[in-house]
């Protein structure tokens, strides 16, 4: 069993999606489950990007992955990272990001994913995401990471190949047991946080940050479950008087 993860700019602006976007696409992902996902959700909304997900048994990975990128396809916007994506290396452009973990079939299906955005394609963006993937690496609980973020040439099953140009990653972690989710998440902000000028948003919130700035998402994608992870942060870390 795979999780497999997509982030992509499919926006009309530079800044949010629309609330007509979001609903199109959230009515689209039951289609998912007809291919064969055991479960998808539109997990993360992160200024003008989302991030489609899906659980997924390995021999039908690249099917589900076709059918989620067909979805963003019919609800565009504007083609945006799509129009980045080529059958061979040679063409490929700015495109969709990805992200892809094994899952433990022998337990409930539990993930975290962080999705980025960068106004301008700021080039630490990469630095934050690969902090928050050496946080989870050391904890308790994690079952898979995804591959580290680098700029070269990707191959997504199924789909084609995108650039080294692609800027705004996705990453997720599977995680064995239900009680090491907050753990393993919260370490995972931390560590993004921690990075300069980057900052944590609840989903759906514009990127209003001075360019040169990073918003970041957090999700948890619990068995098909999505929650918006922003939201036990900020109470968490709220200082008691």
């Amino acid at each position: 069993m795979k999780l497999t993860v997509f982030g992509a700019d499919i926006s009309s602006n530079d800044v949010s999606c629309s609330q007509s976007l979001i609903n199109n696409i959230k009515k689209d992902i039951p289609n998912l489950k007809k291919i064969g996902a055991y479960k998808a959700a539109l997990t993360n909304v992160t200024g003008d990007d989302l991030v489609i997900a899906a659980y997924v048994e390995d021999d039908l990975l690249e099917d589900v992955n076709r059918a989620i990128i067909q979805i963003m396809k019919d609800n565009a916007e504007s083609l945006g990272d799509l129009k980045g994506i080529s059958e061979d290396k040679e063409n490929a452009g700015e495109g969709v990001s990805y992200a892809l973990a094994d899952v433990n079939s022998d337990v409930f299906y539990d993930s975290v994913i962080l999705h980025f955005d960068t106004y301008g394609g700021e080039p630490f963006v990469e630095d934050v995401a690969n902090a928050a993937l050496s946080a989870a690496r050391s904890m308790e609980g994690v079952f898979d990471i995804c591959r580290p973020v680098t700029g070269r040439i990707r191959e997504i099953p199924g789909v084609g190949y995108v650039s080294n140009e692609t800027d705004d990653p996705v990453i997720c972690v599977t995680i064995n047991k239900l009680e090491n989710v907050s753990n393993i998440a919260f370490a995972m902000i931390g560590a993004a946080l921690a990075s300069k000028n980057t900052y944590l948003v609840k989903s759906h919130t514009p990127c209003n940050v001075i360019p040169g700035s990073v918003i970041v998402s957090a999700s948890a994608f619990m068995n098909g479950n999505v929650l918006d992870l922003a939201v036990p942060f900020e109470n968490k870390t709220r200082i008691l008087r």
